[in-house]
C-alpha cells in the first residue's frame, strides 16, 4: 500500500493545512506503520510554472521534433500522473488563497491531466482525503459565504472527474490569533480548530481501514 501526500502551503511550519495533514498521517501510520508514504510539497518545491503550457505545446509537435524543454515537460507530466495512479490512498492539503485554488495545486492538476488522457478516472474508487483551510469564515450565514472558489472546484476534479472516494475536512478562521482584526472570534476559532483536528484524525483512521 502506498499513500501519496500532497501539500501546497507557502507558510512552512506555520501551515494550518499541513498541520491537518500531519494528523491524518499520524492516524494512518498508527494503523499501517510499515506502509509507504510518498510526499510532494508543491509549496516549498513548486513545479515549474511553464511546464504545463510547454507540455501541451509538445502534444502538437511531432515527437522527433520536440525541444529539450518539451521533452522535460512531457516527462514531468507523465511522472506526476503515474505517481498519482500508483497511490492507493491520497491526502491533499489545500489552503485557500485569494478566494481561489492555490496556484501550486492548479499547476499540479493541469500537469497530472496532461500526463494522461482527458477525463481519465485517475483515482477511481481510491480513498482520498481533501483538507481545506481558510483564513476567514466562509460558512453559511457569514458575509463571505460562497467566496471559497477552491473547495468546490477540488471536489469536482478529485471526486467527479477523477472518481475518488472523497472525504473533505474543512477548517475556517485559521487567521484567528494571527490577524488582530479577528481577535473577537478567538473562542469560535479555537472551537473550529479543535473540530477540524478531530475530524482529520478520524479521517486518517478511516483511510487506513478503507
Amino acid at each position: 500500500m502506498t499513500l501519496l501526500r500532497i501539500d501546497a502551503s507557502i507558510l512552512g511550519p506555520g501551515s494550518a493545512s499541513s498541520e491537518l495533514a500531519d494528523l491524518v498521517l499520524a492516524a494512518w501510520t498508527a494503523e499501517r506503520p510499515d506502509e509507504q508514504v510518498v510526499t510532494r510539497h508543491l509549496g516549498s518545491e513548486p513545479l515549474p510554472a511553464d511546464a504545463w503550457p510547454i507540455a501541451i505545446g509538445a502534444g502538437y509537435t511531432p515527437e522527433d521534433q520536440r525541444s529539450e524543454a518539451q521533452k522535460n515537460a512531457v516527462a514531468l507530466a507523465q511522472q506526476l500522473h503515474d505517481e498519482l495512479v500508483a497511490a492507493d490512498h491520497v491526502v491533499i492539503a489545500a489552503p485557500l488563497y485569494n478566494w481561489g485554488v492555490s496556484p501550486h495545486i492548479q499547476n499540479w492538476i493541469n500537469l497530472v491531466i496532461a500526463g494522461g488522457t482527458p477525463a481519465e478516472r485517475i483515482l477511481e474508487g481510491k480513498p482520498t482525503v481533501l483538507l481545506s483551510t481558510r483564513g476567514g469564515n466562509y460558512s453559511p450565514g457569514t458575509p463571505k459565504h460562497g467566496w471559497d472558489h477552491s473547495t468546490p472546484y477540488l471536489r469536482r476534479v478529485i471526486a467527479d472527474v477523477w472518481g475518488a472516494e472523497l472525504t473533505v475536512v474543512e477548517r475556517e478562521f485559521t487567521l484567528v490569533g494571527v490577524n488582530p482584526a479577528l481577535d473577537q472570534f478567538a473562542e469560535l476559532g479555537a472551537q473550529l480548530k479543535q473540530e477540524a483536528h478531530t475530524a482529520a484524525s478520524a479521517a486518517g483512521k478511516a483511510l487506513a481501514t478503507a
